[in-house]
């Protein structure tokens, strides 16, 4: 990390009644003394101040303003930081970062540079920084209310807890590589073990939450199948509230599979509409048979759709029908009483698509299904591919530790445990991910 003093829109650019441009650096002073005619001896931190903005060449005002001043250590970055919300016209824009690229020392930051700068500083750990970048990415409330429990420190006291344990093992057997004559006394050996043991048992009950975080990151996949002129098309519409399919009574008219994003009630879930299951020679709609199975294989939840006229639904279309499936009953306008009384003693879910009757009943359905299989007992999920593989490579280094072998080789184990751990919150040098990381981020953060 460089000296420099960095700035950067943290607003979108283009018009718009205020943009916020964020400044960070040991030069912040000097450009409010220089940009504004505000007395710097005498500025307070944390207040605003509604100034003309000038051109610190020609003097001329650019624009009138708020700014605030964030004195260091107590600001995002831990550095002197200065944010101006001025008018947001690309001219004006234009003309502030004209200005403030024309003072030495002080360039266009990079993306994510603000966060990179408060990792360095101490601000907040990488586990925060994730946090932060999945909530400016969240598109649903539970996305939201996890980002905000992770950026609130929820992982990196979950792992720098297990880290801590581990590093006052390593502290016991590096003071015993120093004194090999001596033996480890029965009480501390047990401790020892038992320290190991019980890491290694959290560790493992942390993996295996049902890959619920990635689930809530990436969507839940709900898979709708059933036979051709189900109505599978129609039910895609109901749910979306649009004609977001063809619909269609001529057999076969979806061949491909097609993934719609939803928030369902807080969740992020797809919607896979695929082509009816059934025995044709056509081979480009067998293509779209293979690809539904396929798809209803990977799904968390299946909608198991018929069309309630023709009977009921044909489990052969399911080869292995998976657990979380929901049978729906599709067209129920067209039954008599008698029909939907018999369809209800079977927990099917009744629905019109055509109408869209029935369709809040399915939906909590799915929620239901999603509460109950994919929930974290903790608010502490694996929200990156990284934390679960420097996990598993914890877990893996802990698997090898015995006190029945060399000193130093047991020692070397709880080592390189505690460094995949460190790995996930930036406790050791992690150089070559930081780019990665803070690189996803937006320009301005």
């Amino acid at each position: 990390m460089d000296n420099q003093t960095i700035y950067a829109l943290s607003t979108v650019y283009g018009k718009s009644g205020v943009a916020v441009i964020r400044i960070s650096g040991s030069e912040v002073i000097k450009i409010i003394s220089e940009i504004t005619s505000l007395d710097v001896n005498n500025i307070k931190p944390r207040y605003a101040y509604f100034t003309d903005l000038k051109d610190n060449v020609t003097r001329e005002t650019i624009d009138k303003c708020l700014i605030l001043y964030f004195k260091s250590p107590y600001s995002f970055t831990g550095e002197d930081v200065l944010e101006i919300q001025c008018h947001g016209s690309k001219a004006v824009l234009n003309s502030v970062f004209k200005t403030l690229s024309s003072f030495d020392n002080v360039r266009l930051a990079e993306p994510g540079e603000f966060s990179k700068r408060a990792f360095y500083n101490g601000k907040m750990d990488l586990t925060e920084a994730e946090g932060l970048a999945d909530l400016i990415d969240a598109e649903t409330s539970e996305q939201q209310k996890y980002a905000i429990r992770q950026m609130e420190g929820n992982l990196k006291n979950l792992y720098t807890s297990w880290r801590e344990n581990l590093v006052k093992v390593l502290s016991y057997l590096e003071a015993y590589i120093d004194f090999p004559e001596e033996e480890i006394p029965e009480n501390l050996y047990n401790d020892i073990l038992n320290t190991v043991f019980k890491t290694k048992e959290e560790i493992k009950k942390h993996l295996q939450n049902n890959n619920v975080s990635e689930r809530l990151k990436n969507g839940f996949r709900v898979v709708i199948a059933g036979a051709a002129n189900a109505g599978k098309s129609s039910l895609i519409n109901a749910l979306t509230q649009k004609n977001t399919m063809i619909v269609s009574d001529i057999a076969g008219t979806t061949r491909d599979a097609v993934d719609i994003n939803l928030d369902i009630k807080g969740y992020p879930v797809i919607i896979t509409d695929t082509a009816g299951i059934r025995i044709t020679d056509n081979p480009i709609e067998k293509i779209g048979i293979d690809m539904a199975l396929e798809k209803i294989n990977n799904a968390d939840i299946v909608i198991a759709l018929y069309d309630a006229t023709t009977g009921s639904f044909d489990n052969k279309l399911l080869p292995n029908t998976p657990i979380n499936t929901i049978y729906v009953a599709n067209k129920i306008d067209k039954l008599t009483k008698e029909n939907i009384y018999y369809l209800t003693k079977q927990n099917h879910i009744l629905i019109s698509a055509k109408y869209g009757k029935g369709i809040n009943l399915l939906i909590e359905k799915i929620i239901e299904i999603i509460k109950s299989n994919f929930n974290s007992s903790s608010n502490a999920l694996i929200t990156r591919e990284r934390y679960r593989a420097a996990l598993i490579n914890c877990l893996e280094n802990l698997d090898r530790f015995n006190l029945n072998k060399e000193i130093e080789l047991s020692t070397e184990d709880i080592r390189m445990a505690c460094r995949a751990i460190g790995q996930i919150t930036g406790k050791v040098k992690v150089d070559e991910i930081l780019d990665n990381i803070f690189g996803s981020f937006c320009i301005g953060k």
